[in-house]
Order: C-alpha cells, then sequence, then structure tokens
C-alpha cells in the first residue's frame, strides 16, 4: 500500500513504473499547476479535500475532521488509462476518475491549517504524476448538512489517457489482466468495493464492473 514516506522520497519518473517522458509532468510543472489552483481559492479558511477513490481508505493526509460528503454533478467512472503504478504502458489497466453527470458520495477531509499547503504538494506528487486529472473547487453537501468549497480530481477529458465511453467489459479485461509497482488493479476495485461498503454507498455500475471482473480474472488464471 502506499505510504507517505514511500511518496515523499518517491521519483515520480521511476518509482511509479516507468512513464513515457511525453506525459509526465516534471516537479515545476506540478508546482505551477498547484499555485494556479490555489489562485481561484473560492473562500478564506480551511481547505476541503474530496475523496472519492483511494483517498477514501488511504488518504495519506495531516487532516483534523473528516465527513461523508455528496458532490453533485460528477461519478465514478474507471476511465483513464493507467500506464503506472498498478499498470504499464505495454499492460495498462484502468483508473478511476470522475465525470460528469449524477453524484458522488466519498469523504471530505479538512486539512490541518498549519501546514494544508505542504500537504497538497504531496497530493499533487501523487494525483498528478501525468496531469491526467484536472483539479477543481466544487460544493460539497457535508453529512452535517454543512456545504463547504472542495477540491475535487476530475477527469482531464483531453488527456490522451482518457478512455470515455468504454464498455464494461473493455474495462474489466484491462483491470484483470494489469498490474505494476503498487500491485495488481484489480485489487485497487476490490478495496473500492470494501470501502464503498463499509459506509453504505451505493454503485450499481462499479458492482457490475467487478463482476465481471472477477470473471475475466478466473479466465487469466
Amino acid at each position: 500500500m502506499l505510504t507517505r514516506e514511500f511518496l515523499k522520497s518517491a521519483d515520480c519518473q521511476s518509482s511509479f513504473g516507468p512513464v513515457e517522458e511525453g506525459l509526465l509532468l516534471s516537479a515545476e510543472q506540478r508546482m505551477a499547476s498547484l499555485r494556479h489552483f490555489l489562485l481561484h481559492k473560492p473562500t478564506p479558511g480551511p481547505l476541503w479535500v474530496f475523496g472519492y477513490g483511494s483517498l477514501m481508505w488511504n488518504p495519506l493526509l495531516d487532516y483534523d475532521q473528516v465527513e461523508t460528503a455528496t458532490l453533485t454533478g460528477w461519478s465514478r467512472d474507471f476511465c483513464l488509462s493507467l500506464i503506472a503504478g498498478r499498470g504499464t504502458a505495454e499492460i495498462p489497466g484502468r483508473m478511476l476518475a470522475l465525470v460528469e453527470g449524477g453524484q458522488t458520495i466519498g469523504r471530505a477531509f479538512k486539512l490541518c491549517c498549519e501546514n494544508w499547503e505542504a500537504e497538497l504538494l504531496l497530493l499533487w506528487k501523487r494525483e498528478m504524476i501525468t496531469g491526467c486529472y484536472c483539479p477543481r473547487w466544487q460544493s460539497l453537501l457535508l453529512e452535517n448538512g454543512n456545504t463547504v468549497q472542495g477540491l475535487v480530481f476530475v477527469a482531464n477529458t483531453q488527456h490522451t489517457l482518457f478512455r470515455p465511453q468504454e464498455d464494461i467489459e473493455t474495462k474489466a479485461k484491462k483491470i484483470a489482466d494489469a498490474k505494476g509497482p503498487l500491485g495488481k488493479n484489480i485489487t485497487y476495485l476490490q478495496d473500492m468495493m470494501a470501502t464503498l461498503k463499509k459506509y453504505g454507498i451505493e454503485e450499481p455500475k462499479l458492482r457490475l464492473l467487478m463482476d465481471s471482473v472477477l470473471t475475466f480474472s478466473k479466465t487469466f488464471t
């Protein structure tokens, strides 16, 4: 499992597996992206981060509050070609992102105010290796009834790794077969489903995908 220590020392060019140079964002590009994003912070005060995938079960963030939260207008989809971490360029998997439409229930983390800028630097290193996500400010409805503006990573639909409108069978074959330095792609999906079950979140499309992946996984073994 990914750890803070690994992430802090990781070389983005090799630690997650080899990434084609043209796809890899440099440290300077990641910093520029973060600075541009923060220039448009809509409200002063606390900074919230919305987790809808691995951030839900392995946030690696220094936070002092976490709430179940609903994001309207976006839904989960394994729509990014996964070429590092749990996949390779030769045998790519599929990674989770958010696409327009529907809604998503996840977890919102309020970063500790004294060091949230340093936390975001680490988060950008985790999520923005290739720039296949777009960071956005979005309204989050917390379970306690409050609404906050939070950081949400959505799919970059202009990116070469974006795979729109793939059928479940195609996604399932890719996920069942892919693996990389951080483990198997199927393990990520299994962790996702276990986390959704833990918080009582229903995702029928992901359940169908999981069933299909398990079928292909048996076929490959």
